[in-house]
């Protein structure tokens, strides 16, 4: 026997199937990026870095950064992004890493001077990263903001809530 609330609802579930329903958004597919696409429209990576200074003795190369590596793309700011990468940790935990910064090559921000704001991504991950590919390079994809930070390696220009991580295949 149907009571009156229970046969209310699927002739509510009709009337509410009309062009007036709530429709529920398909998962947006994420813009793919490339390392270049951070750099502001009308900059070109050349601006971005001066002659810097070389050290001879060590072999080494401080490169001096102008007020463009601090700007940034703000077309950016709250896409749904797709971008490879490598991974340089900072929260490491027994099921990986869940918080690191996504650099444009292998040794960024270790081995040579950390690259410009503009090219520096921190990311915040729902899903560890696994320990033992730390190496391998990686999409992250997520939703990208235009956030200045300080951190012990580096000025970064952009901030990234990953939802999900995978290999990056050449």
């Amino acid at each position: 026997m149907l009571t009156a609330g229970a046969a209310a609802v699927p002739a509510m579930m009709l009337v509410s199937k009309g062009a007036d329903a709530p429709q529920v958004a398909a998962p947006a597919k994420p813009r793919e990026l490339d390392w270049e696409d951070l750099i502001p429209p009308g900059v070109a990576y050349s601006e971005i870095i001066g002659e810097g200074e070389i050290d001879l003795v060590n072999d080494t190369w401080n490169p001096i950064y102008d007020a463009n590596a601090v700007k940034l793309n703000d077309d950016l700011d709250g896409a749904y992004i797709k971008m490879p990468g490598f991974i340089i940790p900072f929260d490491v935990g027994a099921q990986g890493v869940t918080s690191f910064m996504l650099v444009p090559y292998v040794g960024a921000c270790i081995h040579t001077p950390p690259p410009p704001a503009n090219q520096l991504v921190m990311v915040d991950s729902s899903q560890p990263w696994p320990n033992d590919a730390l190496w391998e390079p990686v999409w992250v994809t997520g939703k990208m903001r235009t956030q200045l930070q300080t951190t012990d390696l580096g000025k970064t220009g952009y901030a990234m809530a990953a939802d999900a991580l995978e290999v990056y295949i050449w």
